[in-house]
């Protein structure tokens, strides 16, 4: 059966807690430990983060949930993705930027991440950085890609399928919604199976289900992608 890949991407406000680990618990605990420290300037230059592994792995997750966490402490952050055409300068008052999607930028998005390298070894900034690949493998200018490569490197796999659906069985059970091991197997076959886009299609669904007043069935989600 062909699957459906769904354009929909993940909760809006993920938070750190709200990650499903699986077999990423040494870069969540990672990022945990770094958002609760002191980032005063006292504190020195924090050396970098890389997060890196394929689609679906949870890297966006992470580096907005890392976003909102330093918000939340009242710190201000850089942020710059490939969708980002013109990068700001470097702000002395950020307490770290946010790289994701290293391997799209282009050549202005390159000169403005190595720039902010730079800054942010001067002004005491953590650079948290993801990508597909390992920092060596990346095919981007020789300087920036060897800053990526230093510091904290952590490779984040992909949830099993049994633990795909532990998440979107707990998820499922936090917003009142049943979920059938029929429907289950559906979601799981015939749509995306990266966990933000389930996590956005269960959301849909509980939606869809609550405008039409039907409970999440199989015929409710054709209805749902034939009337959306």
């Amino acid at each position: 059966m062909k699957q459906i890949a769904l354009d929909i991407g993940l909760d809006p406000g993920p938070t750190l807690e709200s990650f499903y680990t699986g077999p990423n618990e040494a870069a969540q605990k990672h990022l945990q430990a770094r958002c609760a420290e002191d980032t005063s300037a006292a504190m020195g230059a924090p050396v970098p983060t890389y997060l890196w592994g394929s689609a679906g792995c949870g890297k966006t997750h992470l580096l907005k949930a890392v976003q909102v966490a330093l918000r939340e402490r009242g710190a201000s952050v850089g942020w710059l993705d490939a969708t980002v055409l013109t990068p700001p300068q470097f702000n002395e008052h950020w307490a770290a930027v946010l790289m994701d999607d290293v391997q799209a930028y282009n050549e202005v998005q390159q000169h403005a991440a190595f720039n902010w390298f730079v800054n942010a070894q001067t002004s005491h900034c953590w650079v948290l950085s993801a990508g597909p690949l390992p920092p060596a493998d990346l095919k981007l200018r020789d300087d920036l890609r060897t800053r990526l490569g230093w510091g904290h490197i952590f490779h984040l796999g992909i949830l099993s399928e049994p633990e795909r659906r532990a998440v979107l069985r707990q998820a499922a059970d936090a917003r009142g919604v049943f979920l059938g091991d029929e429907v289950m197997d559906y979601m799981l076959t015939r749509f995306s199976r990266d966990l933000g886009s389930l996590i956005e299609l269960l959301n849909l669904l509980d939606g869809y289900a609550l405008q039409t007043k039907r409970g999440i069935t199989i015929p409710l989600i054709k209805s749902m992608m034939e009337n959306t």
